[in-house]
């Protein structure tokens, strides 16, 4: 599948995710665009190897289409920094980029994921541990039971978690381990659609996750804060 029906496939989930109350960006690095919004931007584009630094701008495209245009988005590390009371997160796949933003002044934890290559099962042991295999599709489960996930679209959850989960103070990154292992994943327990995802070390720091199909992959990104599980 090329990219204009994956670009328009994540275009038209623009009002699902309006119902959560955030915007939604897209653009394609085959799309013509505007230069990088600054030095900074125009400096760490070029220290990047092509293929990134294509994505990297087609980035900053898709968090200008979602309203977030305020000049250059300075970096701590890899991970953008945004100005005081905006939230927004970015991802990158097969050449498509897609931002999600809050409203202004908007005190939730944010984070998108899009995976469009879809991973093998053999990968779930690199994402899950024990206790999540039965989320799998492919797993045992009792009569009645939802059908379960894809490990791309799990793996996609965890990502999307990550970034919510992550903080960046003035001593460095807080956050999950490095290894997506570190989060579990679980039914949400309001029964709604989506998953819980939690730091393993901390369950009460806990975000939801929807997810949804894009192209061949996965497409997710965090709605809010979890309730802590008695």
């Amino acid at each position: 599948m090329g990219p204009a029906p994956v670009v328009g496939g994540l275009v038209a989930l623009g009002p699902l995710l309006a119902g959560d109350g955030l915007g939604l960006g897209v653009a394609a690095v085959s799309e013509p665009g505007p230069e990088p919004a600054g030095p900074a931007e125009a400096a760490a584009a070029a220290s990047m190897p092509p293929r990134r630094r294509l994505e990297f701008l087609a980035g900053r495209r898709a968090l200008r289409a979602v309203g977030l245009d305020c000049g250059e988005i300075p970096r701590s590390g890899r991970l953008p920094v945004f100005p005081p009371g905006r939230t927004a997160s970015i991802s990158h796949s097969t050449g498509i980029a897609v931002a999600v933003a809050g409203a202004p002044g908007r005190d939730l934890p944010l984070g998108c994921d899009l995976e469009l290559r879809p991973l093998p099962r053999e990968a779930a042991r690199l994402v899950l541990r024990e206790d999540e295999e039965s989320l799998l599709a492919d797993a045992e489960l009792p009569p009645g039971a939802d059908a379960g996930w894809s490990v791309t679209e799990l793996f996609s959850a965890k990502e999307s978690a990550w970034k919510a989960l992550t903080v960046m103070t003035g001593e460095g990154r807080e956050g999950p381990a490095d290894s997506l292992r570190g989060l579990r994943v679980s039914p949400r327990e309001d029964g709604e659609d989506g998953l819980r995802v939690c730091l393993r070390a901390d369950a009460a720091r806990a975000v939801r996750v929807r997810v949804v199909r894009a192209g061949a992959g996965a497409f997710s990104y965090v709605i809010g804060r979890a309730g802590t599980r008695g």
